[in-house]
């Protein structure tokens, strides 16, 4: 019986976030739009990622990396002005969602984007790839849960959301 609770518990909370999350959200990323300086957010963002205590162990600069390779593939558009990805891992968040299912590897390391698109330099996006919370077990359901929570109260901060 406390089991069955527990489950439904859980599955209020699951249902609760994606009731608010927004019908025209994606299941598989969240995504923010703030009015402010690249620079700037990118910085609020590592202050997030770094005053949790984790450590960015790479900075993707995927814009860099397209506008250098655009003539190779034959590119017609320029899709960002800048776009980069940081990288890193949470120790403890991850060691239960590997130990409640070790296929849970696939959600590490985490990854927090940030763009501006072509055209519209003042608009940064900032977001995260969401790990996938409605299948495997309650423990691994609740250990993916608190890496998105995770996630999303770094992102929040960083564009003083919270």
């Amino acid at each position: 019986m406390r089991r069955l609770i527990s489950l439904a518990s859980f599955f209020l909370i699951v249902l609760g976030a994606m009731a608010s999350a927004g019908a025209d959200e994606a299941p598989h990323f969240k995504l923010y739009t703030i009015k402010a300086p690249f620079a700037e957010v990118k910085q609020d963002v590592l202050d997030a990622i770094t005053g949790q205590g984790f450590v960015v162990d790479f900075n993707g600069n995927i814009g860099q990396m397209l506008d250098r390779t655009a003539e190779d593939v034959g590119a017609t558009r320029r899709v960002y002005d800048k776009a980069e990805l940081l990288q890193f891992c949470s120790v403890k968040a991850s060691r239960e969602a590997f130990e409640a299912d070790p296929a849970n590897l696939i959600f590490c390391p985490y990854v927090i984007v940030l763009y501006t698109l072509h055209g519209d330099p003042a608009s940064v996006h900032v977001g995260y790839r969401r790990p996938i919370v409605v299948v495997g077990t309650l423990e691994s359901r609740r250990a993916l849960l608190q890496i998105e929570v995770l996630l999303d109260g770094i992102v929040r901060e960083a564009l003083d959301l919270n």
